[in-house]
């Protein structure tokens, strides 16, 4: 008779029931207890590649009491250490060779091994076709923007424009935990499966897929206190064209902004924007590349999306360099450690379009600060662009200059200063600048404003002594007072009001 053992990998893509079923493989299964023990931690640890190979080794366990295959678990279980340090594969190969058996396969590097020591090997390479479209697809229209499964809920959808959606109800009733199950199981399913898939992260209670233009979340308990699938998707690919950019910033664009942050809430059509200016670059005859985690920008073929290589974004830069691109689409700077790769690449001549969560443009600007040294920030980043309900809302530009922040008085207080500046009226908005050990970015209203108090209470308290013009300077008050008045305030008093208000006190006599 005989005998197959099948590893871990080809248990998970869910292909051996199907053998069973079309008489591929006769004879008799033999089921490693460490498969069982791996795909069981795995579970255990809420990825979804556990579920899958569990249900799979029940479909087998029904071909089994059909009397479609003699099925056998065999071996030990194996130590955890055995499995964290991913020795299950060799467990494996040992089995086969010594019950002489037929090793089946979906690992490559699994195969190689073991035709290396002399293993028969039934390498399956994954299936990648298109297959029918899932059914979370039915819930979806023109206008929904996401999907919402839960568990002991009804189906919720996210329906309407950015910024202007509302939630409705797409199911009668709710849904049980097995519905949603089989629904993950399904995606799960097109993930291993289609060309157009792929498993972006998965751990412990949370797995991150891209299907298309459909961003899929699955999360499950300990993560979360239910089973829950949420499924996002732009309702629309735009071109610049689309969002009405007048020929002032369209010229910025494409001549000077390399530094390039877009800003705003989530949902509001910041991604939509970047997937816009990667077409607008790519049709310009520049090389456009992305780093995205997951991969869901709508862009065209022509530019590549690049994730985080093994895991991290700075690894994914360091290839980025050799590939030299003209522009980079980094979706979503939002750790310090996405601030630094930003700035790295942008100093080394990569030009940059970060996307940031903020509810106002300054606040993204803010985020640099700490993260990025005060004097490179307008090397790193010199427009910021605020999207708010699929509308470019502000425009910021940045410029570094030399002199005495607003507010303050003494020309001995010039220093470094970035200016954020309105890019349509070139009038200043905020201020960057070190003022001890700290960084401060001030607003230059209320510079102006503080500032404007201040010599309001001066004027306040001088007025209760005379009833001339005073005029407030920078290091002195001319004060206009008639020969009564001056003769009421004594030397001593008039040098007391000078500590008070830190100027000199010039007496001019009119009347």
């Amino acid at each position: 008779m005989q005998k197959y053992v099948p590893d871990t990998s080809v248990i998970i893509d869910g292909r051996i029931s199907g053998m069973l079923e079309t008489g591929k493989i006769k004879g008799k299964l033999i089921i490693p207890l460490a498969v069982v023990a791996e795909l069981e931690h795995q579970a255990n640890q809420g990825r979804e590649t556990g579920f899958a190979g569990l249900k799979e080794l029940q479909e087998v366990m029904k071909l089994v009491q059909a009397g479609k295959i003699n099925l056998q678990y065999y071996g030990e279980l194996p130590a955890l250490e055995d499995i964290e340090l991913r020795r299950v594969d060799s467990i494996i190969r040992e089995i086969a060779r010594e019950l002489n058996a037929t090793l089946i396969t979906s690992d490559y590097i699994q195969a190689e091994a073991a035709k290396a020591m002399g293993i028969p090997v039934i390498f399956i390479e994954s299936e990648k076709k298109e297959l029918r479209k899932p059914r979370f697809t039915k819930f979806f229209d023109d206008e929904t923007t996401s999907i919402h499964i839960k568990e002991g809920c009804k189906v919720l959808a996210k329906r309407g424009r950015p910024g202007k959606q509302k939630l409705v109800e797409v199911t009668k009733k709710a849904l049980s935990y097995k519905e949603v199950d089989e629904l993950a199981s399904e995606i799960i399913e097109f993930a291993k499966r289609s060309n157009d898939a792929f498993i972006e992260i998965d751990r412990k209670g949370a797995m991150v897929i891209q299907y298309r233009e459909y961003r899929i979340t699955i999360a499950r308990p300990p993560f979360s206190d239910g089973l829950e699938i949420t499924i996002v998707r732009p309702i629309k690919k735009t071109r610049l064209e689309d969002w009405n950019i007048d020929k002032k910033l369209l010229e910025r664009l494409e001549k000077e902004a390399e530094g390039i942050l877009i800003a705003g809430p989530p949902g509001h059509g910041k991604s939509t924007l970047a997937s816009a200016l990667a077409e607008f670059y790519k049709e310009k005859g520049k090389i456009v590349k992305t780093m995205e985690s997951p991969r869901d920008l709508q862009v065209s073929t022509d530019i590549t999306q690049y994730t985080a290589l093994e895991g991290d974004f700075e690894k994914t830069a360091d290839i980025l360099l050799l590939v030299r691109p003209d522009y980079t689409i980094y979706d979503e700077v939002r750790k310090t450690r996405d601030f630094q790769i930003y700035a790295d690449l942008r100093l080394a001549g990569v030009g940059m379009i970060g996307v940031v969560h903020a509810n106002k443009a300054v606040d993204a600007i803010h985020r640099m600060i700490g993260r990025v040294d005060f004097g490179l920030i307008p090397q790193v980043v010199d427009t910021v662009i605020l999207v708010r309900d699929a509308e470019i809302k502000e425009v910021y530009s940045l410029e570094f200059a030399v002199k005495v922040p607003t507010g303050m008085k003494d020309a001995d207080l010039a220093r470094p200063v970035v200016e954020v500046k309105d890019f349509y009226t070139g009038e200043p908005l905020y201020e960057i600048y070190t003022y001890g050990e700290q960084t401060i970015l001030a607003s230059v209203k209320e510079a102006k404003k503080a500032k404007t108090k201040r010599k309001g209470r001066i004027e306040k308290m001088l007025e209760k002594y005379f009833s001339g013009e005073i005029v407030v300077g920078k290091k002195n008050v001319v004060v206009y007072a008639t020969k009564d008045e001056l003769k009421k305030v004594s030397p001593k008093k008039l040098k007391k009001l000078e500590k008070r208000i830190k100027r000199r006190i010039d007496i001019e006599i009119v009347g």
